[in-house]
């Protein structure tokens, strides 16, 4: 990194004092054209990010509170939707992917997954009740082995979001070059590269604007579900060993963020449960990040603009699906954007799973928190790997059990 231009300390002096410079990373961009890379270093103090769109890897945590006579629950659902509940007597943690014991799934397909565990948190979140169902096998402290209740989030002891993996670091372009319609993660995909779908706010998308995760880390404060959250670490699949730009922004996924927060202090604008028709249920969070501007390369690495940004095209009909490390191409965010791109000769329509313009609101939000004082920064105590800490993601290593097998 450049020569520091200033620390995390005396930004949030900055802020404590109503002088603080909070920009978002789409009028960095401006900034840079207009005045050039030095000189918006030394007058910019803060550029702010964010995303919104599903991220499967998205859980919650809750404690139900004991009850009178005590459980110690074994299994417990919410709304229907099974709940995981091997941690203590009344802890639950509940996925955003997980569908209900009686969702007919892609029995009859393609399944339309109507309600899931991203829609029970969004329940929560907005303050409505949801049925726990819970049962026990008892013991002699814990007797009960039967619970059946309304919850309301207002009377949980503790609700939080513990998302394993946020924020990926740029992502595929999904297309399908098969014969028959697809259902996907990345959604509906029609056959012989008809249309082709993304999902990523690229240049306001938080680590594509710190692609070393230099300012980044363990405890880093956050904009999450419309509350302020806090960065855990790297999250599930991190991949910083990423080909990338000669400015350093990968083309590939790349890095990831396990991310956490109050969801007592959250809005259900920016926590919606998703249903994709064929695949199942996600949670759509809305997420965003503070960057320090503490040198000339921060602004360098935070000013990359969308045609600067590529992702691989790749196909979901057969490389996807068997792990195949094979590309069609590779496109700009400018380009999948203007609403179509092209490949080869041939002129594809484009969509996105990602809000644009909400990312852009997220970034406002958190850019006014700060200015308000509302919204400090944190030193993070470990930093985000990167390229140099040797991780590189792996595929199951496969080694098949056979019939009396140990």
């Amino acid at each position: 990194m450049t020569k520091q231009i200033r620390t995390i300390e005396e930004i949030n002096e900055k802020i404590k004092n109503g002088k603080v410079v909070v920009v978002t990373a789409e009028e960095l961009i401006d900034l840079v054209e207009k005045d050039g890379i030095e000189k918006t270093a030394k007058k910019v103090d803060v550029v702010t990010t964010g995303t919104f769109g599903p991220m499967c890897s998205s859980g919650l945590f809750v404690n139900v509170g004991h009850t009178k006579p005590k459980i110690k629950i074994q299994k417990a659902w919410l709304n229907g939707v099974e709940a995981y509940a091997g941690l203590a007597a009344v802890d639950l943690y509940i996925g955003a992917t997980q569908i209900p014991d009686d969702d007919p799934a892609n029995k009859v397909f393609p399944g339309e997954f109507k309600y899931g565990g991203g829609h029970v948190i969004h329940d929560l979140v907005a303050g409505k009740d949801v049925h726990l169902e819970a049962t026990s096998y008892g013991t002699n402290c814990y007797p009960r082995k039967k619970l059946s209740t309304l919850l309301n989030i207002k009377d949980l002891n503790e609700a939080f979001l513990f998302n394993p993996r946020n924020a990926y670091q740029n992502y595929n372009v999904a297309v399908n070059a098969g014969d028959k319609t697809i259902y996907t993660y990345l959604g509906v995909l029609q056959p012989k590269l008809a249309n082709a779908n993304y999902c990523s706010a690229g240049q306001l998308s938080p680590l594509l604007k710190d692609p070393f995760y230099k300012t980044i880390g363990l405890g880093t404060k956050i904009f999450l579900g419309g509350g302020i959250g806090h960065i855990v670490g790297a999250g599930t699949q991190h991949n910083p060993d990423s080909p990338r730009t000669s400015k350093g922004t990968p083309k590939r996924g790349s890095g990831t963020l396990c991310v956490t927060g109050d969801l007592k202090q959250m809005d259900p604008k920016w926590l919606v449960g998703v249903s994709m028709l064929g695949y199942g249920t996600s949670l759509a969070v809305g997420l965003g990040i503070p960057i320090p501007v503490l040198s000339a390369d921060t602004v360098k690495w935070a000013a990359v603009k969308d045609e600067e940004i590529f992702a691989p095209i790749v196909d979901y009909s057969n490389d996807y699906p068997n792990a195949k490390p094979d590309i069609l191409g590779e496109v700009s965010y400018k380009e999948l954007k203007s609403g179509k791109i092209k490949l080869g000769k041939k002129e594809i329509p484009t969509g996105s799973l990602s809000g644009y313009s909400k990312a852009l609101e997220i970034a406002n939000t958190l850019k006014n928190w700060i200015k308000s004082g509302k919204f400090t920064l944190n030193s993070p105590a470990e930093k985000i790997p990167g390229p140099e800490s040797g991780i590189k993601f792996r595929l199951l290593n496969e080694r098949p059990v056979k019939n009396g097998d140990k």
